[in-house]
């Protein structure tokens, strides 16, 4: 295991010792400004988050809800572009020392070059990506970029899958499994649910990689009912609404930090 894969696999091996589950933030590149962006990841960090996905900003975001998506529409009239993506990754990465994967459509991978952007990322400090819409039999060129430039490919296993193609997604992934704990976009939710608990059971039934939930945690109880079950527990529209909802982008960053410190509480607790 080489590059920051190995400091991901590491800090969720880490938590995994400590008794936890590790918390997981999402926040997008660009967001509101490409420097407010590159702030609300280390302060999501300074605020306990063990690991941040960075996302990729795109005109098409068919698994967003509309927090995401307006935060997205923002980056992209701002003109937030793949280099500053890669910025944020190496600047919130080199501040912090801790892992920062990108989550990205394939589409803009696809565009901007397969090989370049895995060279870029690795480059930049990053450790790997989740690919939500990329289908695991059209995967494998990417994933022999990543694996030559040490970064993690994550897979998205949903509640519809079915054991075998649970089996096929999870054999072909590195890093952790994202289980997106129900159907439907990305969005805060009033309860998690039982189907995410099955969906980890079945998951973990043909992988020993961690299996990490997202998809509607938005609290600590949340973050702690998911912890209970789950190898991770990932939050992202939480993060995005506290921005979006700030009076200033200094009030924003005060957000994402007393959230993050909030879930950290919360996946230490456990339900």
């Amino acid at each position: 295991m080489s590059g920051n894969i190995k400091l991901l696999s590491d800090t969720l091996a880490a938590a995994k010792a400590e008794g936890r589950s590790p918390l997981i933030a999402y926040l997008p590149a660009g967001f509101p400004t490409v420097d407010g962006g590159i702030d609300a990841v280390k302060a999501a960090f300074d605020g306990g988050a063990d690991v941040v996905e960075v996302g990729l900003p795109h005109s098409d975001p068919v698994l967003d809800g509309p927090v995401i998506q307006t935060a997205d529409d923002i980056a992209l009239r701002g003109g937030v572009k793949i280099a500053d993506v890669l910025r944020t990754v190496r600047e919130a990465h080199g501040a912090t020392g801790k892992p920062v994967l990108v989550m990205t459509y394939w589409n803009p991978i696809d565009r901007y070059g397969i090989e370049r952007f895995a060279a870029e990322l690795a480059e930049a400090g990053g450790a790997g990506c989740i690919l939500p819409d990329l289908p695991v039999e059209e995967s494998e060129v990417w994933r022999k970029a990543a694996e030559q430039h040490g970064l993690a490919t994550v897979f998205v296993v949903a509640p519809s899958s079915r054991d075998d193609r649970l089996a096929k997604i999870t054999a072909a992934g590195t890093g952790f499994v994202y289980a997106a704990s129900l159907m439907g976009v990305t969005g805060t939710r009033e309860s998690v649910g039982a189907q995410a608990q099955d969906l980890v059971r079945r998951t973990r039934a043909t992988t020993e990689l961690p299996v990490c939930v997202g998809l509607g945690v938005s609290n600590a109880d949340q973050a702690a009912e998911v912890a209970g079950f789950a190898d991770g527990v990932i939050v992202g529209s939480a993060f995005v609404k506290r921005m979006l909802d700030a009076p200033d982008a200094e009030a924003g960053l005060a957000g994402v930090r007393a959230l993050a410190g909030e879930l950290a509480e919360g996946v230490r607790r456990r339900a």
